[in-house]
Order: structure tokens, then sequence, then C-alpha cells
């Protein structure tokens, strides 16, 4: 039976009679070719008298400019705007692409059929077609997608871009510029867009559990010096700060968002992989796409600074009212930004109950708008500039159950030199290390059940057994991340203090290493369990494999010092278990007070 021959009247291609429909999200089939048929959703084009500057938001194509086939990449060069901060001001890509036209093919008569056999023909031969149309639809619906989203550089602040097979550090960024329709009146119209809201995301390694950590922005801190580039495509070092508020790491004297990154990982020691910046439209329009989040209020609040007026109870809000919530500070707690921070996280729970929810997954609207408002009300960094990278860590953000993602903030405490009105707050020099190193080793802040559970026990079994003495292992040291000298610390206080005399320094290793880890013969099982107890090394850090030889010609243990070693003599045994500090989880609502 020839597809091409079926459905045709008056050379119209089945592919070309089914269309999206940009206000339902559905493919309909047209079957009037002389109906007009709505054009795939591309970007909104600039009236004629847009400038394309920071009001425009959009890179226009030069005249003249070629497009490049489906299926090749297309490098396009971006320049953060004059106000990098606002994800409004940076450059977008791409125009819109043309519609690929449907085959055209002269009817071939065929004979009647009965109905059921009709119905069977449509739904075997043309189904063939309507994945074409489909295809083809969804690449033009993607490349739209790719030229809503505005990307500026990282400067080399992250790791790099997140990847599947490690923990995922996503830093999210809420700035206070008043950018977007309907933003004008909200608080200091003249900010340059600080970083008002701040949390670090981390997802474990295994997916099963993941910590938001909120950073207060009065928290004060050193913001480092920060390489960053220019609009003209050269670098200039914004000169760093001593003592002050976090909040400034972003807008202020030029710092874009790879600054903040900067800042994170000086104060957490965490270096984020990638960012994500999000102004006042990001709020309203997420929460619209999803026809609004359930939040809850302990007490009635009227707050004429927020525009927040809402009982007590549970209510449905989007939109202008969700903005509202997330920006109340004055009518909740003690009415600074630390109850806010409280706000900030039921909302953040109740969003992510909703996009897990079915009703929100099954629904091909929802999904379009989400994407419309999720690309074009987010900056990102320029290893997240596309639509498939933001959808590949959209799945990994996925396998996360929402019982598992835990929400708390750095520890602090109030800042003495403010004396009797208290301002800004300090870090807890106590607990939040405790925070930090958690995260850093990947601990989760819920009970939940690890995934890999043999495989913790398997590497706890590696530190039972005997213990060969210290004189009898043989071990080689290297560098693999460590400060500058560890290597030849770590022998010198083997042989002096611990009596591991048959040791030597052979210099870096040829890849740098998060963890530090020592690599074993199985015959060298005794010996690695001595040196494990002697340098304090979990059952993760012995890695069974092969031994080397050593400058006597003797097989040797080989030892490679991480970016987490700290010294000669201080354990790398990471913490088991979170501190206990104030959370929530993003399961369970708690009412706001």
């Amino acid at each position: 039976m020839d597809a091409q021959g079926r459905g045709r009247a008056d050379n119209i291609d089945p592919a070309d009679q089914w269309v999206l429909n940009p206000n339902t999200g559905e493919y309909e089939l047209r079957l009037s070719p002389s109906a007009a048929q709505p054009p795939v959703p591309g970007p909104r084009r600039p009236s004629p008298g847009d400038g394309g500057g920071a009001a425009g938001g959009r890179a226009r194509q030069k005249s003249g400019e070629t497009r490049q086939p489906a299926g090749e990449s297309q490098q396009t060069p971006r320049a953060r705007g004059a106000d990098v901060p606002s994800p409004r001001s940076a450059r977008r890509r791409g125009a819109e692409p043309e519609a690929p036209q449907g085959r055209r093919a002269s009817r071939r008569p065929v004979k009647k059929k009965s109905r059921t056999k009709k119905v069977l023909l449509w739904t075997g031969g043309s189904m063939a077609f309507v994945l074409v149309a489909v295809t083809a639809a969804g690449y033009l619906y993607i490349k739209h997608l790719n030229d809503n989203i505005t990307s500026v550089s990282d400067d080399g602040a992250g790791t790099g871009g997140f990847r599947k097979d490690e923990a995922i550090n996503i830093l999210l960024i809420g700035t206070d510029k008043r950018t977007g329709k309907g933003n004008e009146g909200y608080g200091d119209a003249g900010s340059v867009g600080h970083a008002d809201t701040t949390i670090l995301l981390h997802v474990s390694k295994d997916r099963s559990n993941a910590t938001a950590l909120s950073i207060p922005r009065d928290m004060i801190v050193d913001v480092p010096d920060c390489p960053t580039q220019q609009e003209d495509g050269s670098e200039k070092v914004i000169a760093g700060t001593q003592g002050v508020r976090f909040n400034t790491s972003l807008g202020q004297d030029g710092r874009t968002p790879s600054c903040t990154m900067r800042t994170v990982t000086e104060l957490t020691g965490i270096k984020p992989d990638d960012f994500m910046v999000a102004d006042f439209n990001a709020v309203k329009t997420l929460t619209e796409a999803v026809d609004g989040v359930d939040v809850c209020l302990a007490k009635d609040i009227d707050d004429p600074d927020s525009h927040l007026k809402l009982s007590k109870g549970t209510h449905k809000i989007s939109g202008e009212q969700a903005l509202a919530f997330v920006r109340t500070r004055h009518s909740v707690g003690f009415g600074g930004d630390l109850s806010r921070i409280g706000l900030q996280q039921q909302f953040l729970g109740a969003l992510m109950r909703k996009l897990k929810g079915n009703a929100t997954l099954t629904s091909p609207t929802k999904m379009l708008k989400l994407a419309e408002a999720g690309t074009k009300a987010l900056t990102v960094d320029d290893k997240l500039d596309s639509i498939g990278k933001l959808k590949d860590l959209g799945l990994e953000l996925g396998k996360l159950n929402p019982k598992n993602l835990a929400f708390t903030t750095v520890p602090v405490k109030d800042n003495p030199a403010d004396g009797v009105v208290h301002k800004t707050v300090i870090v807890d020099p106590a607990l939040a290390p405790q925070v930090f190193e958690a995260i850093q080793n990947d601990v989760s802040f819920t009970d939940v059940k690890k995934q890999q559970k043999a495989k913790k026990d398997a590497q706890a079994a590696r530190l039972k057994g005997t213990k060969a003495p210290a004189s009898e292992v043989r071990v080689r040291i290297l560098n693999g991340g460590a400060e500058t000298g560890s290597a030849q610390a770590v022998l010198s206080w083997l042989q002096n203090n611990q009596g591991v005399s048959k040791s030597e320094n052979d210099g870096n290793a040829p890849a740098e290493l998060t963890r530090t880890t020592l690599e074993y013969a199985p015959d060298q099982a005794a010996q690695a369990r001595r040196l494990a107890a002697i340098m304090g090394l979990s059952g993760a850090a012995m890695k069974p494999g092969k031994s080397v030889t050593n400058a006597q010609g003797l097989p040797a243990m080989t030892l490679t010092l991480g970016k987490d070693f700290k010294g000669a003599g201080v354990s790398l045994t990471p913490p088991t278990k979170a501190p206990s500090v104030e959370k929530s989880t993003a399961d369970k609502v708690k009412c706001a007070s």
C-alpha cells in the first residue's frame, strides 16, 4: 500500500495538515486547505521603534545573515548589555526559521474500502506523516525556545557545567532589579540589580536527595576580585571588597553573576556548576504557567510594602500575588530578611510539588507554558545556553522526591558591629562550617534511605581486618589538587611522626582529584588499613586496584592527595550525618507566622 497516496486532496500532504495550536499546546488536523493556519510560535518581533537595547531584550539577525540547516550547530557570540545583572539586558539569539514545506505528489487512485478498513489505514499508515509533522514543528519550536534564552559568561567561576554522573551544585539568584512590565513600583526603582535572594542547590550524586541552602543577603562577607568579560569581549578585573553585604556581589561596580559564584565559593568552599538568575517576572510567569501554587499563613497579613494581603490559612497564589508573597518580610517573624527566607523556601517547595504533580506533567499546554516562561524569565550561564542542556538538567532534577529536598539557611549570628540596632549578620563560626562540609561530602539533611546502601557497606568493610605494622607500609605520595608542598609535608609527617619509613614523594598526580584516594593491590590490604587508620581515611577513599613499583623496585601503594586534603595529621573521614540545623522539606507545608 502506497502511504504517500492516501489522505491527499488537492495535492495537500497530510503532514502539512497537522499544525500546533499555540493557544492550546495541541496538534490539530486542519482539513481545509484554504483555512488560515497559525504559524509555530517564534520569537517576539520588535516594534518599528525598538532599538534592540535593554528594552528590546533580543539580539537581531543582521541583514543577509544565513541560517544553518537543521542538525548543524551554530556558534553565536554573546555579549552582555550595559546592564548585565538584569536578565533583560543580556543579548538573545536567533530569528524565526521558516516552516519546512511539505512534499507534493499526485494522488494515486485507490479502491473503495470498508469503513473499518479506512479507519485502520488512516491509523496505521498516516501516523508516519503525523510523526513527520510533529518532528518538523517540534524542531521549529525548540529553535524558538533557544532564541528565548538569555545567557552570560560564567567567567571561569564555575566548574564548566554540571555532569550527569556527579553531584550537582546550581546557584539560584533572584535579583531586585525592577525590569519588566508592572514592576516599576516595587522598592528601589533605581537598583542596579543586587543578589536579593540566593540559594545554593546541591543535588546528591545518586539523586536521592538535595539541599537548598539559602544565603542571607545582609550577611557580611568578603567579595573577591572578579575577572569579568566586557561587552566588547575584553576582560576586566573588578576589585574585591572586604566586609560588605553579600547582595553586593551582584550589580555593584558592574559585577555579574560570575562574581556571586566566586563569592559563594569563597564563603562555602563549594564551587557551583552553573547559575540561574531570575527577575520579578520569573515568579509571576512561572506560577501562572502552573495555575498557581498553594501556600499557608498562620496569621492574617496586610503588608503595604510588598502589597500582600491574605487571610490566615491556605491560599493558591500566582502572578502579582505570588511576587508579593516572596517579597514580604515586615509582616512575618522578626520583620527582616531571615524571616522572608522562610516564605521563599515555602514558595519554592510549593512550586516543586506543583511541577512534580501529574496535573502538570501530563498537560501539554502547561508544559509549553512552562517552557515559554522558563526560557524567557531566566538568565543562565553560557554552559546552560540551549534548551537541550536545560532539558538535561531538568531531567536530573526531576529524579528528586520532594520529601528529600531539604531547605536550610547558612547559620548566622547578629553582627556585633551594628550595635543596638541589628541590620546585618555574620557567619556562625561554629555551625556554618559543619553545614558547608556536609554539603561538600554529599551528606543528606533528610532521613532519606540511600540508594547505594550495599555499596557503602562494602566500602566500610574495607576498613575491617588486620592491620600491618607502620614500618611495613610502602606508599608513594602524589599531589592531586592539594596545596603546593602537601605531598612533602605528608611524607615528613609519616616518616617522622608515624613510623612509615618506606614512603616517598613522587610529585604531582596526572590529574586533580576532588577526594583523597589510596589505591592498593589485594595483597596490600593490611598495609592499606594501617595507612587509612593513620590518615583518617574513609572506606570510600580506599580503591582496590594495583600496586606500583617504588624507587627501590618494590611494590607500593599510591596515596593521592585531593582537594579535600587539609593538612598532615588532619583526619580525612567525612561527616556521615548532617549537623542539627533548622530546616524544612519540600513535601510539607509549614505555615508562615
